[in-house]
């Protein structure tokens, strides 16, 4: 059985400004209007998504993100954020069960928000206590029981990785068309592979008709997108996505639409993905990723 009786478990990642957040967004509103219980957790700077879910912006505003969220961290790792020193209490394994019941968001039916913010880019491995807690949330997400939990995320596979691995079966990297985004998108999987992430997907997002940069791309480097990822799927470029910004889940009320059409395609896929024990597919992907 391939699915894991927890539920989906999907990292989203790709560089700032390939519609990931737009992506994910819509993503959590399809799966959640199937009747899965969708958590959708923002660990990207720009912290976007509640505006993308459509949460007002008023409220977005006010949302104090997890790792700024001072007397949470105290509480749970038994040093307030910015002091240094080792204190007797420092705990390495916070107990975060309340994370979600307390800091999280009920956006729609089925449908709720966890920011996360970023983790802080730490020389030397610092353990400050933001981290810590940013990564016990991680390992909790993992043994969350039946719901589907995307994480919307810059840079997780570096800094999550071994807490990542434990429980997110399923990478979904966005780019679009052009030679960097793709370049970026290569690395991004086999980040995703090293980590042991079982499934690694592609979402070339905005693709024009007759736009033939995937084809150069392959050309130039040699490497054909289909054998570095288990699947490809293209969103097309959707003019209409800018005049609903920045509440874009509202393009998924529209099941015709193409671009709605290819999420909600990605969202079946993700919910019920290929065994990846099956016919020994998953070694012919280590060393082609690199």
């Amino acid at each position: 059985m391939c699915q894991p009786q927890t539920g989906m478990r999907v990292v989203i990642t790709g560089k700032g400004g390939v519609g990931k957040t737009t992506l994910t967004s819509c993503l959590a509103t399809v799966l959640a209007s199937a009747g899965t219980h969708v958590l959708a957790v923002d660990e990207d700077p720009q912290m976007n998504l509640p505006n993308a879910l459509g949460v007002a912006y008023e409220d977005a505003a006010k949302i104090v993100p997890l790792n700024r969220h001072a007397d949470y961290i105290e509480e749970k790792t038994g040093i307030r954020p910015g002091r240094n020193g080792w204190g007797a209490l420092f705990k390495l394994n916070p107990d975060v069960e309340d994370v979600v019941s307390r800091l999280g968001l009920k956006v729609a039916e089925n449908l709720s928000l966890l920011v996360m913010g970023t983790v802080k880019q730490a020389g030397g491995g610092c353990l400050c206590a933001e981290n810590v807690l940013l990564d016990a949330t991680i390992r909790h997400l993992a043994l969350r029981m039946n719901e589907a939990i995307l994480l919307d995320t810059q840079a997780g596979m570096e800094h999550f990785g071994r807490s990542l691995a434990k429980g997110f079966g399923q990478c979904v990297v966005v780019a679009d068309s052009s030679f960097n985004a793709l370049s970026v998108a290569l690395h991004s999987a086999s980040l995703a592979r090293e980590t042991g992430i079982e499934l690694v997907h592609l979402a070339v997002n905005r693709v024009t008709t007759g736009d033939i940069r995937l084809e150069r791309f392959e050309r130039e480097t040699g490497q054909k997108l289909r054998d570095l990822f288990d699947t490809v799927v293209q969103l097309p470029a959707e003019p209409l996505l800018q005049a609903l910004d920045p509440h874009v889940v509202r393009i998924m009320a529209d099941r015709q639409n193409g671009y709605a059409a290819a999420v909600t395609q990605l969202a079946s896929l993700l919910s019920s993905p290929p065994c990846p024990c099956a016919a020994g597919h998953h070694q012919h992907h280590h060393h082609h990723a690199h």
